[in-house]
This record gives C-alpha cells, structure tokens and sequence, in this order.
C-alpha cells in the first residue's frame, strides 16, 4: 500500500463552503442572484446548496425552507399558486428589500430527523459567517416555510439558540407528530412522518417530540404568523390552531390567518386571496415584531 503525498489530499477535496469564493451572481434590476451555492457537506452525503436573492444591504434575511412531505421538492418553490407569477415570490422579496436564502436540506430518502433540521442551522451558521460580503444583516432572520419546510421552520424558530431568529411564517404546516389528526395516525407507519423518523411516530415517542414544534414552545420563542386553509385536507388547520393557542399561552405574539374554504397549498382559494395572504407575509417578515 503506498501513501499519497500529503499536499496531494489536501488538493483533491472542493474548497469548504465556509471559504470557498461566491459564483457569479447575475444582476436583476439592482438585485444580485447567486444560484447553487455550498454551504455544507455533511459527511457520506451531497453537497447542500442554496440560491440567494440580494438587495442593497444590509438587508434583513428570508430563510425559505420549502415543502414537499420532508422527502421530495424544490429549494426555489414556494407552492404551486406562486410558480406563474412574474416576477416570482422571492425576486418580489428581494424587491421590497429582503435578502432571500431558499436552502437545500436532505430528504428522508437521505437522512433521517434531526438531519433536516441540523441542515438548517448549518445554513444559519453559513450565512452568518458570509453576511459581510454578502451584504446582509442575519441578526433579523425570519425562516419562512411552507407545509413540511413550515414544519421544520418552526422547529427551526422554537429550538435555535440564542439569539433567537426575528420571527417565523409558516403556511399550513404540521405541528405535532404525536397525535391522530385528520387522517394522521401516528402508528401508521406508512406516512410521511414515520418516513422522517425512520418508524411510525407511536414506536418513536420521544423522538416525534422532539420533531414536534407543538412540544417545543417557550415564552423566548420569537413572534410567529401563522396561515392555514380551513379545508386542508392534507395537514388538519388544527395544527396550525393549537400552536397558535400554545405560543399565545406562552406569552409569545402569534398571528393566526385561516384562509376560508382553502385546501392544502391554498388550492381553491382565489387569486385575491392568495396574493393578500403572500403581501402580509411579506409585511411581517420585513417587521415581525
């Protein structure tokens, strides 16, 4: 067996995303867009990325975490109702001066719960040690997420160490995985839920805790808004309802928006609707508290 010549190994591996030089951006009317870009490795799996909308900053941050029952989806999708708009969700973001960071995260097909959620820190941590040259302040991050990333968002925001994040949007989000809800049982162990934990949720009681937000509310949690279709019928609006309860027990300013007659994904609800709902998310993430 031979030994390979030390400077060689250190050579092979891509510069680490914690020193490796930003892509070029391209330049949308004063908002620079970086798409693909490191921010982790973990060990054994793929490189995780994310694609960052930039205004003049210091510009507060959008962390985006997207949908898609923690085992499919897309970083730059935020639902189906916003994929023809023009400009899209986060360009019109950026424009009102929000800097955007739409993250990758591994799937349940890659990893199992805590993966996801420790994948999100790690894009926090990233993008704390870059806001200077990427021009943005992360002590005003709100993370955004939309049904499973709005799960793993509030996780996000109730669990983060201090400092805590400046707020949280979640859209029809699951909240707790330890009760039957809908047609959620949490001893199937064909869903979703139980794919995440890697068995169904009653098998794995402390750990579905633990990856329930419902469990995780404390009166330093940071304000939260809330919104959920009244006919979901894919993720019940009670869990969206009794977070919101729990987090206002706790002392903690929560916004709750019940879209009536909507489904899962805002489907059914008008367009009027749908565009209301984006620009008061839009507000609260500018000023959450």
């Amino acid at each position: 067996m031979t030994f390979p010549d030390p400077d060689l190994l250190k050579q092979i591996p891509a510069p680490h995303p914690d020193e490796a030089p930003l892509p070029p951006a391209a330049s949308l009317g004063g908002i620079r867009l970086l798409r693909g870009v490191p921010y982790a490795v973990p060990d054994g799996s793929r490189p995780l990325e994310l694609d960052l909308w930039l205004p003049e900053g210091p510009a507060p941050v959008v962390l985006y975490v997207h949908g898609g029952a923690w085992r499919r989806g897309r970083r730059d999708d935020l639902g189906m109702r916003t994929r023809d708009w023009d400009p899209g969700p986060f360009h019109r973001l950026a424009a009102a001066g929000l800097a955007v960071a739409c993250v990758d995260y591994r799937l349940s097909g890659e990893a199992l719960f805590p993966a996801p959620l420790d994948d999100l820190r790690a894009a926090l941590r990233w993008l704390t040690l870059r806001s200077a040259e990427l021009a943005i302040d992360t002590d005003r991050t709100v993370v955004w997420g939309e049904s499973a990333g709005g799960h793993l968002a509030a996780l996000l925001a109730l669990t983060h160490p201090q400092p805590s994040l400046a707020g949280a949007v979640i859209w029809y989000a699951p909240t707790d995985l330890t009760a039957p809800r809908g047609g959620f049982s949490p001893d199937a162990a064909n869903t979703p839920e139980a794919a995440l934990l890697g068995a169904a949720p009653a098998a794995r009681a402390e750990l579905a805790r633990a990856a329930s937000p419902l469990a995780q509310v404390h009166a330093a949690a940071p304000p939260f808004f809330l919104a959920h279709g009244t006919e979901d019928t894919m993720v019940s609006p009670s869990h969206s309802e009794d977070l919101a309860t729990a987090l206002r027990a706790a002392g903690v300013p929560a916004h709750l928006h019940l879209i009536p007659g909507a489904d899962h994904a805002w489907y059914g609800a008008p367009t009027t609707e749908v565009d209301n709902l984006f620009a008061a998310s839009q507000q609260f993430a500018a000023q959450p508290r």
